[in-house]
């Protein structure tokens, strides 16, 4: 059964944020697969008078191959729609004069080609999978503790993410890990940051409560966003769990079976009774 009161502020909405895995797609081994019905219920929010865009802590591909990815899998969506956190930390990187210590999946070493990597003073910290051996998070803690003020850059705080075999670790614990060794406190570039969400508010042209935002990570997708002022509805695929309704600080908007459900019953609630 879906939670429909969240239908009411329907009317006032002029845009929407969705997330990616777990919404649109369930992520695997050969890149993962459609959830039922999300491809058709994407193309039915771009025919609509609604503001689009996605909101992503990908973080194991470039921005470009992802959303080839998606597009691969019947998606109508393009680069410059989707929100990341590796192209938002170059940007940071830059800004501040950071030359940043790696321990991220190798797919997504190619956004950070245009930083300078030599002689390290902060470390950033991604979704390294695989990579995430006891070597590699001990170089990292020892960029770090070796520097006189560390600085910890986390490509989202993510706990897990869900893929076709079972629950994964994401990069939340091991961020933690090096903030424990090292006595500092990561920032967060991307979902929950409010920075990260005001920059596809900017982008969208509009006001926080004039936006929803969906995906399945009651913390990261859902309590960022209302953090912000915009709405947060939650689908039952990708990451959630029957325990989020009984969550101690975040409790969603609303909670649909899915993106497609989502999106029949926002767009039902603006066209009104027949």
């Amino acid at each position: 059964m879906a939670d429909s009161s969240w239908t009411s502020s329907a009317e006032s909405l002029k845009g929407v944020i969705l997330d990616l895995c777990g919404v649109l797609y369930d992520s695997g081994e050969d890149g993962g697969t459609p959830i039922p019905g999300s491809v058709e219920a994407v193309k039915r929010l771009k025919a609509s008078d609604l503001k689009l865009r996605f909101c992503t802590n990908e973080t194991q591909a470039s921005r470009d191959k992802f959303v080839a990815k998606l597009q691969k899998m019947g998606f109508d969506i393009s680069v410059c729609e989707v929100f990341s956190p590796a192209p938002a930390a170059v940007a940071v990187l830059k800004d501040r004069g950071m030359r940043p210590h790696l321990l991220v999946y190798d797919g997504l070493l190619s956004e950070f080609e245009s930083v300078d990597q030599t002689n390290p003073n902060c470390v950033v910290v991604g979704d390294a999978a695989g990579n995430f051996t006891y070597e590699n998070l001990n170089d990292a803690f020892r960029v770090l503790i070796g520097l006189e003020k560390p600085v910890l850059f986390a490509l989202g705080k993510g706990r897990y993410y869900k893929e076709a075999d079972g629950l994964n670790l994401d990069v939340g614990p091991y961020m933690k890990a090096l903030e424990y060794a090292c006595d500092v406190e990561a920032e967060v570039i991307g979902k929950p940051s409010s920075v990260f969400f005001h920059s596809v508010l900017s982008d969208m042209g509009l006001q926080p409560h004039q936006v929803m935002m969906v995906g399945d990570d009651l913390v990261n997708d859902v309590g960022g966003a209302q953090l912000c002022g915009m709405k947060g509805l939650q689908v039952r695929t990708g990451k959630y769990r029957p325990s989020d309704q009984q969550h101690r600080s975040v409790k969603a908007d609303g909670t649909v079976d899915d993106l497609a459900q989502a999106v029949d019953l926002l767009l039902g609630a603006r066209a009104g009774p027949l």
